[in-house]
């Protein structure tokens, strides 16, 4: 469905792992704690989101690599096809205009 919308699974995923982060954070802010025991699992959580924020944009990173792979291998594999059916033609054509020159 998300990418009916153009919208990727990963950046699905990632807006979830980012909203659940920012609901953490608000839950501690609003929770009655002294200062500094917030402060700490704030820097917990923060710590924790970067930690998973690196991780996602790694396996984005890494998926990506992965499609442009295979675009790059499709895109080689076309070519050649294309490329033979073109040098197939031009000889068909060729023999064809012998075939025809020929009396």
């Amino acid at each position: 469905m998300s990418e009916d919308r153009g919208y990727s699974g990963a950046s699905v995923a990632l807006s979830f792992i980012l909203g659940g982060a920012l609901g953490a954070c608000a839950a501690m802010l609003l929770t009655p704690e002294p200062g500094r025991k917030t402060r700490e699992r704030l820097r917990g959580l923060a710590s924790e989101a970067r930690e998973r924020t690196l991780d996602a944009a790694e396996d984005v990173r890494d998926r990506v690599e992965e499609v442009i792979d295979h675009g790059r291998s499709l895109l080689e594999e076309k070519r050649s096809v294309l490329n033979a059916a073109y040098q197939a033609g031009r000889d068909a054509f060729q023999r064809e205009r012998e075939h025809l020159q020929t009396p």
